[in-house]
């Protein structure tokens, strides 16, 4: 059902929802020939079966709308608690209740694997995280050109919703970006102009080790500390009332680019990393560290690799996409030999310091790309018993995984933050005589669309190799 009241004011059903946790609905248009066609509409923040009344927003050609009322809402909705919701860009999922988020995440998880021709029964309900709320050990905040500090808008990345919480992050990193915020207002310091490029302050990331009680601020800035006479009083409160801040960094980033990168590294307190330890292993963090942003799930994620992985102490192992070793040294410990491949050179470092800080002597660290690292590891080692790959959002390529295929390792476990990319990647292993055997999606990320999950296959059909 769907109607307009004019061109861009309409009620409508609520079909589905998109990729992203968005309600999506279709409304008639007549178009220039006269012809009624449906025309798709994404509308953030509505449910499936909702009837809602909304407004199409410019730019118009995006085909996004905002609601104007819920005229039937979904039996699962529930009053958001964060006072930015339907705004900041941080969650998407806060007028869903917990379970219901949980069964649109299997239903997700199943709903891409039946595209790419995938049994969906062989994905179990998603896993449930312990805590909903305050789960996240490290935030990346963006000051905004009045020197406000807080998250890009939803749908409107050059604008910032100044931050009076954060439900997500844990308390005592909100804390502390509360009072770099405070600072900066009374200070008057200017944030970055994303259009002019001018201004000082452009990015706050706050990490936090619950294992160790560690925290770690970095602030990206146009200019040098030795420049900016307020440093020093940001130096002196976040020393006076955070002494868990093991490492504070200030980081010059001149370039246009809005990323938060560093040309230039200076420490205001402690050291340049934190420590934080997952699955009984210590890690050692610094700024630009890709490492799980929930310790509790992450944990659960290496339980599920290992078990369905079930890795045997005679066996060779390849960890593809490793990182700093989340997977790579829990595995180690239970294989005769394993080889790390990762493309960052700086992960791959702090992979090698992490296996030497927790006293792992079996393993290889290679810093190259998928394709060509996995090629001269099998060159260098032979194929692998087991490989295990847990590759970025865009998954791993046909590339990568027909060359994983041809190192005709006997399973093959995948770790994937993407259920779309997860599907189209095991599709070209089916042809080299491979079997999806199971499928657990693990929620990493309460009260948003994103899911995890750990997968299994196994080579069953020989003859294809």
């Amino acid at each position: 059902m769907a109607y307009r009241y004019n061109e861009n004011t309409f009620v409508v059903a609520i079909d589905h929802l998109d990729d992203r946790g968005a309600g999506r609905a279709y409304v008639p248009r007549e178009n220039k020939k006269g012809k009624i066609k449906r025309q798709r509409v994404t509308i953030p923040y509505t449910l499936p079966g909702e009837t809602v009344e909304a407004t199409l927003v410019p730019p118009y050609r995006n085909k996004r709308a905002r609601v104007d009322k819920i005229i039937e809402s979904h039996p699962e909705r529930i009053v958001a608690r964060c006072p930015h919701f339907e705004r900041c860009g941080g969650c998407s999922w806060q007028h869903l209740t917990y379970d219901a988020q949980l069964e649109q995440k299997t239903n997700q998880v199943k709903r891409f694997l039946d595209e790419q021709g995938f049994n969906p029964s062989l994905v179990r309900p998603t896993m449930r995280a312990n805590s909903q709320w305050h789960y996240r050990n490290k935030m990346e905040f963006t000051f905004g050109p009045d020197g406000s500090l807080g998250l890009h808008e939803q749908g409107n990345f050059r604008n910032i919703i100044p931050l009076e919480t954060c439900l997500i992050a844990r308390k005592e990193m909100v804390e502390a970006t509360m009072e770099v915020a405070d600072w900066a207002r009374e200070h008057q310091l200017p944030g970055y102009h994303k259009e002019t490029h001018e201004g000082l302050l452009r990015h706050l990331m706050v990490r936090h080790s619950e294992a160790t009680g560690e925290m770690m601020l970095a602030l990206f800035a146009t200019e040098s500390p030795e420049h900016i006479p307020a440093s020093t009083d940001l130096v002196r409160r976040i020393e006076k009332k955070f002494p868990q801040v093991k490492s504070f960094m200030w980081l010059e980033n001149s370039d246009i680019a809005d990323r938060a990168q560093a040309e230039t590294s200076h420490i205001l307190l402690g050291r340049d990393f934190i420590f934080d330890e997952l699955a009984g292993y210590r890690y050692r963090l610094w700024f630009d560290t890709f490492f799980q942003t929930n310790p509790a799930q992450a944990e659960k994620l290496v339980e599920l690799a290992i078990e369905m992985g079930k890795p045997e102490k005679s066996e060779y192992m390849i960890d593809l996409f490793c990182g700093v070793g989340t997977f790579s040294l829990p595995f180690a410990s239970r294989v005769r030999e394993l080889v790390g491949v990762e493309i960052v050179e700086t992960s791959i470092e702090s992979a090698k310091r992490n296996a030497t800080d927790n006293k792992i002597t079996n393993t290889h660290f290679l810093a190259k790309d998928a394709r060509h690292g996995l090629t001269e590891v099998i060159n260098t080692f032979g194929s692998p018993d087991l490989l295990l790959l847990d590759p970025p959002r865009s998954g791993a390529g046909g590339k990568v995984m027909r060359r994983i295929a041809r190192s005709k390792p006997s399973r093959i476990v995948y770790v994937s933050c993407n259920p779309q990319t997860f599907a189209t990647d095991i599709k070209e292993l089916i042809p080299f005589g491979y079997k999806l055997e199971k499928v657990q999606p693990v929620d990493l990320f309460p009260q948003t669309y994103h899911v995890e999950l750990v997968a299994l296959l196994s080579r069953v059909n020989t003859s294809t190799l």
